[in-house]
Order: structure tokens, then C-alpha cells, then sequence
């Protein structure tokens, strides 16, 4: 099973299109600075692109 849920994310940003821009930008800021909003050790997935998922699903990360 996917985590988050796809139906939880789009409650929050409304978009899908929108949700996929936000998540690949945290996803590669992740990345490139190895900065995270959680400790290592609260995240599910392995990934960048799941943790901005879950960053996403936490409210962490704020749409203007």
C-alpha cells in the first residue's frame, strides 16, 4: 500500500497536477540539502519523493 494515501494529499492541495509540481520541488530540495522537517527516523518511505509525500500529508509544507 501506498503511504500517504493519494486521497489524503489531494484533500489537502486539491490537484493533482499541483501536488506532483510541490512534491518533485521538496523532493529534489531534499536532495540537493539534506534537509528534512522530520527526524530520520519518523519517515516510512526511503525516499526523497516519499518523504516530501509525507512532509505534504503532515501539513509541513504550506501552498500559497
Amino acid at each position: 500500500m501506498i503511504y500517504p494515501s493519494i486521497d489524503k494529499l489531494l484533500n489537502q492541495v486539491g490537484s493533482k497536477y499541483l501536488l506532483v509540481n510541490i512534491a518533485s520541488k521538496r523532493a529534489k530540495e531534499i536532495k540537493d540539502t539534506n534537509h528534512l522537517q522530520m527526524k530520520e527516523n519518523e519517515y516510512v518511505s526511503k525516499k526523497e519523493i516519499g518523504k516530501a509525500l509525507e512532509e505534504i500529508s503532515k501539513n509541513l509544507i504550506h501552498i500559497k
